[in-house]
């Protein structure tokens, strides 16, 4: 699997989804994923690449890291994962 298709498996995870329901396009709010879910989708992300996303749950807004689609959060963790190795 791909990392695309492994970070859609776990955000639809989360949203009680299937992946072929979470689109690039798609916002945690419109897959009705929470504050909670959010941190929860961040923590089987960063266990599963094996990464430490830079998201601070407390101050979501001032975060670096890019959360306002699906597409977004792909890109970041390609990013993250690519300067891991």
């Amino acid at each position: 699997m791909s990392i695309s298709d492994r970070v859609i498996a776990i955000i639809a995870e989360q949203a009680v989804l299937e992946p072929s329901d979470v689109t690039p396009d798609s916002t945690l709010a419109d897959l009705g994923i929470d504050s909670l879910g959010l941190v929860e989708s961040i923590f089987a992300i960063e266990e599963e690449f094996d990464i430490s996303v830079p998201f601070n749950a407390n101050e979501p807004e001032s975060n670096d890291f890019d959360i306002s689609n699906v597409a977004a959060i792909i890109a970041g963790i390609e990013q993250l994962v690519s300067e891991k190795v």
